[in-house]
């Protein structure tokens, strides 16, 4: 499959201050890339791997920008943790047999 274009307006004041600042069209892109993985990410609307390729970064490069901004790779609620930590306990059990 190709590559599904998607396009931002900035008004030209806006483009003129953010280019005075060093930031080039594709920058803005790529920056626009990233923040929208980590927000679709965060939101649980894309899975990790898929954030990942919307942010252009590898996995393990967006795994180091979700923690260079705060937001956790793993993130269970109390029922998941106590699930988790149950099939830790019953394989921690089977392997002692």
């Amino acid at each position: 499959m190709g590559n599904i274009q998607a396009v931002i307006d900035l008004p030209e004041q806006l483009y003129l201050s953010l280019s005075g600042f060093g930031l080039t069209k594709e920058r803005i892109a790529n920056e626009s890339r990233k923040l929208l993985a980590l927000k679709y990410f965060k939101e649980k609307v894309l899975s990790l791997g898929r954030s990942a390729e919307l942010s252009g970064l590898s996995k393990w490069d967006f795994i180091e920008y979700l923690s260079d901004n705060d937001v956790p790779v793993v993130d269970y609620d109390q029922d998941e943790i106590t699930r988790e930590l149950e099939t830790a306990e019953k394989l921690t059990e089977r392997l002692k047999k």
